[in-house]
């Protein structure tokens, strides 16, 4: 074995990047998949001529200077095709009012919420402060949370004065800058605000960290923005691959990792691996970047295998996250309202927010003529981890009707425009993903659980690295690109090596 020889368990976006980002600098990589494809909650399927999209929709950070900008030209592959999200958002708060668009103009957006919420523009003017004050942080990749001095030399690097000024409002919510600002009565920027955080922090306005949230009500506008990618979100993860392999990286697919231990006094780590006819391979390395949720090291790593009583405890004390329901349909484009918005928000009584997503013409994802249409609900996976089969079915079919029918009606549809429906629960993601129970979006963003106070990609196990939607900066295929970059830096920096990414301005 390489002194240097490298495992990444999880080939979703984060381990994807962290493979491709060692793999280039040189270290002898494998990197561990259980299912068939990669991509994990950004993957897709297919059934007959759709093109479904398995959980993310849409990407962030395609811009020039966004994190897969800045990732893709370092590692000398092309950006995919996208186009930009305008609106970004659609959201329909159900009380008859016009929907809420969130447009990539920053004075079309001025204007669409002065109209939409008016005399709140003290509130969405404090929102942008923070906004501008946290990408000139996270620009610079800072690491957060801090667990040693080189951890605190690259947090004091990234800070500026406008970063001590937003970080007095570390502990604050959401909920708490609507009060501040005056605008706490104002119950329709209210719901508007619970369900928008919903989707990106699992949390509404009383529980989503100021810092948080304040940066992913504003991701729909310039100079940022939402992308649509052709053809499909694998293509993310086509990329990465060619470039995993190109510098020389060992993918195994179909290989599930089953258990990992620390061998005492060697800096080594024992991989026992079973591929798919169920055949026990054993790997070593001197490393491992895990991106799974945290809560599978529990599993994978026995009480023996080097993880702290304390550290295990604390995995166990994190927030459950959630689930999530997804229809997947395809049907008649012409059928679709005309100018439909290809991302919408629906507020619905029973399941809360409702986010659907629609492919554009043309962007291949479905025949001539017709479209796919994705609708998703977080739930709590304890609703579906105790059925049994035929109790699961029965709920399932319940639930497939009930988002048909909130679908039919809000555009409008008949039977004979659905070709194809189906539904995934948790039980559904958790055979696709390996993730404990079907969790998805990893943890919510409340105060207590972002960036300085989350939990952080250096363990206290040497050698062991986590990345992936539980890590700061959180869920996206922008976020967990930014928490593999981090934790590979913290790798390369162990041993005494280091990695830059350039910034563009």
């Amino acid at each position: 074995m390489s002194e240097e020889s490298i495992i990444v368990v999880g080939g979703g976006i984060a381990g994807l990047t962290g493979a491709a980002l060692l793999a280039k600098d040189g270290f002898q990589v494998t990197l561990v998949e259980a299912h068939s494809q990669l991509g994990g909650c950004a993957g897709t399927f297919k059934r007959g001529s759709y093109t479904f999209d398995v959980g993310a929709t849409q990407v962030a950070g395609l811009e020039r200077g966004g994190i897969h900008h800045r990732l893709f030209n370092y590692l000398d592959i092309p950006l995919p095709d996208a186009k930009i999200l305008d609106p970004g958002c659609s959201v329909d708060l159900g009380d008859g009012s016009r929907p809420i668009n969130l447009w990539h103009d920053p004075l079309r957006w001025q204007k669409e919420r002065q109209e939409q919420f008016p005399g709140s523009e003290i509130f969405w003017s404090l929102c942008s402060k923070i906004h501008e004050s946290n990408w000139e942080f996270v620009e610079r990749d800072p690491i957060l949370p801090v667990r040693n001095f080189w951890d605190l030399s690259q947090l004091i690097r990234a800070i500026r004065p406008s970063n001590l000024l937003t970080g007095f409002l570390s502990k604050l919510t959401i909920a708490d800058l609507l009060t501040i600002t005056g605008c706490h009565k104002d119950r329709r920027l209210r719901s508007f605000l619970d369900l928008q955080l919903k989707l990106y922090s699992q949390e509404p306005a009383s529980r989503t960290a100021a810092l948080y949230g304040a940066t992913v009500l504003q991701m729909a506008q310039s100079p940022r923005g939402l992308w649509h990618l052709h053809g499909s979100m694998q293509i993310l993860s086509d990329l990465l691959k060619e470039s995993f392999l190109r510098d020389g990286g060992s993918l195994l697919i179909g290989h599930r990792v089953t258990k990992i231990l620390s061998k005492k006094n060697s800096n080594i780590f024992d991989v026992n691996l079973i591929d798919r006819r169920k055949n026990l391979i054993q790997r070593q390395a001197s490393d491992i970047v895990f991106s799974l949720p945290p809560q599978s090291l529990l599993d994978l790593i026995p009480i023996v295998g080097g993880l702290s009583t304390t550290y295990r405890e604390s995995i166990k004390k994190l927030p459950q996250p959630s689930g999530a329901i997804v229809f997947y349909g395809g049907l008649r484009r012409a059928d679709l309202p005309v100018d439909c918005p290809s991302h919408i928000q629906v507020f619905d009584e029973h399941f809360g927010s409702l986010f659907i997503s629609i492919s554009m013409e043309n962007d291949q994802r479905a025949p001539v003529g017709m479209a796919t249409l994705i609708a998703s609900v977080f739930v709590d996976i304890d609703q579906w981890s105790n059925l049994d089969s035929q109790a699961y079915i029965r709920k399932k079919n319940v639930v497939q009707k009930q988002i048909r029918a909130i679908l039919d009606q809000k555009f409008d549809l008949l039977e004979t425009s659905w070709d194809h429906q189906e539904l995934s629960t948790p039980r559904s993601f958790e055979r696709w993903t390996g993730r404990p129970g079907g969790i998805v979006g990893g943890l919510g963003q409340h105060p207590d659980q972002f960036g300085p106070f989350g939990l952080s990609s250096r363990t206290p196990l040497a050698g062991l690295w986590l990345c992936g939607d539980s890590i700061y900066p959180g869920e996206g295929t922008a976020g967990v690109s930014q928490s593999a970059l981090m934790a590979v830096r913290q790798l390369l920096e162990s041993k005494g090596r280091h990695l830059n990414i350039p910034i563009f301005n």
